[in-house]
C-alpha cells in the first residue's frame, strides 16, 4: 500500500503532474476534472481506491478554490446565492461520502448515463440557453431551488463525483436561469464546498496520501488559474462548447463502466 512518494517513481509523479493541471483547466472552466484526474490516480502502484479518491478530493479542493478566487475577483458572483447554496452542498456531499462505503456507485451510474445524454442534447438544441441570465424565481423560491440543487448535487460529488461541476452548472443555467458564465462562477464556489465535505469525512480515516495530495494540488492550482481567467475572458460560448465536450467525455466514460461492468456480471 501506498504511504507517500517514497515508492513512486518520477513518471509517475510527472503523469500526477500533468494530469492536474488539466483536471484544473477542466474544473474551472465547466467542471469534470475527475475524468483526467482520478484515472491517473489510480495508475499509481498500490495505491487504492479510497486513498485515491479521498488525494483526488485534496487536489480538486486547491483548484476549485483557486479558480473560485478568481472568478470572484473577475467575475463578481453572487454569493447571497452562493454561499448558502455550498453550505447545503457541503453537507450532502459528506452524506454521500458515508453511503459510498456501503452503496456501489454502480447502482447510480445507468442513471446518470441517461441524466448526461439529456442534458447534452438539450444544451445542444438550444443553442440560446444560458447566453444571458435571466432568472426565472425570486426570493425565497430562488434561494429555495438553490438549496435544493446544492444539496442533491453535493451528495453525488461524495457518493460518485465524476461531472459534478457540469452538473451544478447545467442546473443553474436551466433551473435558476443564469447564464454560463455567471453559473460557472458560482459553481466553482459549491464545488469547493462539496471537495471538503467529502475530504471532512475522508480525513480521519487515514486514507489521504499528503505528498502525492499538495503535488496534485499544486497542479490543480495553476491549471484552475488559467481556466478561470480564459473562462471569464471569453465568455459563456466559450463554456458552453468546452461543457458539451466535457458532457460528451462523462457520456462515454460511464457508458462504458457500466457496460464492463455488465459484461463482467
Amino acid at each position: 500500500m501506498v504511504s507517500g512518494l517514497e515508492e513512486i517513481q518520477l513518471a509517475t509523479i510527472a503523469l500526477v503532474v500533468v494530469a492536474g493541471l488539466a483536471a484544473g483547466w477542466v474544473d474551472a472552466v465547466v467542471g469534470g476534472g475527475g475524468l483526467l484526474q482520478l484515472p491517473a490516480m489510480l495508475l499509481i502502484p498500490g495505491i487504492t481506491p479510497v486513498q485515491a479518491l479521498a488525494t483526488n478530493k485534496m487536489g480538486s479542493i486547491f483548484g476549485t478554490t483557486t479558480s473560485a478566487i478568481t472568478y470572484y475577483r473577475r467575475a463578481h458572483p453572487d454569493l447571497r446565492t452562493a454561499l448558502p447554496m455550498a453550505g447545503v452542498a457541503l453537507i450532502g456531499s459528506f452524506g454521500g461520502a458515508v453511503l459510498a462505503l456501503s452503496l456501489p456507485s454502480s447502482v447510480f451510474k445507468p442513471i446518470i448515463v441517461v441524466a448526461l445524454i439529456v442534458v447534452a442534447v438539450f444544451t445542444a438544441t438550444k443553442p440560446t440557453v444560458g447566453e444571458l441570465t435571466k432568472l426565472r424565481h425570486q426570493g425565497r423560491r430562488h434561494y429555495g431551488t438553490a438549496g435544493a440543487i446544492g444539496l442533491a448535487i453535493g451528495f453525488y460529488d461524495g457518493l460518485i463525483g465524476p461531472g459534478t461541476g457540469s452538473f451544478l452548472i447545467i442546473s443553474m443555467v436551466t433551473f435558476l436561469g443564469y447564464n454560463f458564465l455567471a453559473a460557472s462562477a458560482k459553481a466553482k464556489i459549491v464545488n469547493m464546498a462539496t471537495n471538503l465535505g467529502a475530504l471532512a469525512f475522508f480525513l480521519p480515516n487515514g486514507a489521504l496520501l499528503w505528498g502525492i495530495g499538495l503535488i496534485l494540488g499544486l497542479a490543480n492550482m495553476v491549471g484552475g488559474y488559467i481556466g478561470a481567467r480564459m473562462a471569464v475572458k471569453q465568455g459563456s460560448k466559450f463554456i458552453r462548447v468546452v461543457f458539451l465536450v466535457v458532457v460528451g467525455a462523462l457520456i462515454c466514460k460511464l457508458g462504458y463502466d457500466v457496460w464492463a461492468e455488465n459484461i463482467r456480471g
